[in-house]
């Protein structure tokens, strides 16, 4: 049957009212504070206060041109290389304004305000400092939406990735990404649960400052998190809330059995651990050497028994932690979970939902004989 061409365009003006309808009409949400917003959906100037590489897989095609502000200083600092990638698949990123840190109190609201954005999306702990402030969004009639993948739980990575989803119109593509890591959690926990064994001593840090000084260790955040979703039991959570130093007597006491050094491939000390883009195996292997020969390090059972891993700082806070989670799992308990490749896992998720293709050493132990 055909239309007259008269009736073809009213026809398509009203599939476009309802159209623009769809898009203006506001939708309330509830972010992961429980705060419940009203905006207009999906959003279409986008500031970003942090995990841009969630954003990203989750906004899928055209999402880095929604972006009309960013705080981008942490990442191009800790992670250069790999935002390098980024501007060279994404040039487009290179021109979207940084707005300053909120971990340096270098972040601007005046500079959000002038971009006219429809959307600010800040970490939980970025909307706590900001705090004061943020009444001059409200007053500008912008809303603010919290996300968190900072816990590192599990209800956390689901919540704010399916929340992303509905900010960005990706609710199928969010849905799939966020069931995709729920499996990938349930199986490792499922499978410590029924092994019924007691929990390896487990002891994780930041080694940004090299062995001669011990850095952040983690208690109930983060890798703390973390290593409970891996099945161990972290020896700083007596001493450490949140993150924090561990005094030297007190790590060596506790006994781990199992170490894991965390790091980045940009680092200012040259005994740091390094790892991540463009780092060689042989040169994760030699910064986790420097710290086995830590005063007494030698005599604990993590060292004695070559249990000394390295980590990628970069791939935490982050839905993409899950093959993190499974490397840490299986230095925790090996024979359960010989079937599982982190890296593979890691690799995947960049294949499928991201635009680079990050080539380096991201999980590594300090004996050639183990595989990741």
């Amino acid at each position: 049957m055909f239309r007259s061409p008269l009736a073809s365009l009213l026809l398509l003006g009203q599939l476009a009212l309802m159209s623009w309808m769809a898009h203006a009409a506001p939708v309330e949400v509830e972010d992961v504070m429980g705060r419940k917003v009203s905006l207009s959906l999906p959003a279409s100037r986008i500031v970003l206060g942090f995990y841009p590489e969630d954003y990203l897989a989750v906004a899928g095609e055209g999402g880095a041109d929604r972006l009309v502000g960013m705080s981008r200083g942490w990442f191009v600092k800790s992670r250069p290389a790999i935002w390098s990638l980024y501007v060279a698949s994404l040039p487009q990123l290179a021109k979207v304004p940084d707005l300053g840190n909120v971990q340096d109190q270098s972040f601007s609201i005046e500079k959000t305000l002038a971009v006219k954005p429809d959307l600010v999306i800040l970490a939980q702990w970025q909307y706590e400092a900001l705090a004061p402030d943020l009444p001059r969004f409200e007053q500008a009639g912008i809303p603010v939406v919290v996300v968190d993948y900072n816990a590192q739980t599990l209800a956390r990575h689901m919540a704010s990735t399916l929340l992303l989803g509905k900010l960005t119109g990706q609710e199928a593509r969010a849905r799939t990404m966020a069931d995709e890591y729920k499996a990938k959690i349930d199986t490792i926990t499922s499978r410590i649960a029924a092994a019924k064994r007691q929990p390896p001593r487990v002891y994780i840090e930041l080694g940004d400052k090299g062995p001669a000084e011990y850095s952040y260790t983690y208690g109930k955040d983060m890798w703390g998190a973390m290593a409970l979703l891996a099945g161990g039991d972290n020896v700083a959570a007596p001493f450490v809330d949140r993150w924090g130093q561990i005094h030297p007597e007190q790590l060596l006491a506790s006994k781990p059995e199992v170490i894991l050094m965390a790091g980045y491939e940009s680092v200012s000390n040259p005994e740091a651990m390094q790892v991540g883009q463009d780092v060689s195996a042989e040169t994760v292997r030699q910064r986790l050497a420097g710290f086995a020969a830590r005063p007494g390090w030698r005599d604990l059972p993590a060292v004695q028994q070559g249990r000394l891993y390295a980590v990628y700082h970069g791939a935490t806070r982050s839905i993409m932690d899950a093959a993190l989670i499974e490397f840490m799992a299986k230095a925790l308990y090996p024979d359960l979970f010989q079937d599982l490749d982190p890296l593979a896992t890691y690799q995947s998720f960049y294949r499928s939902y991201l635009p680079i293709r990050p080539q380096g050493t991201f999980m590594l132990g300090v004996n050639p004989s183990q595989a990741n």
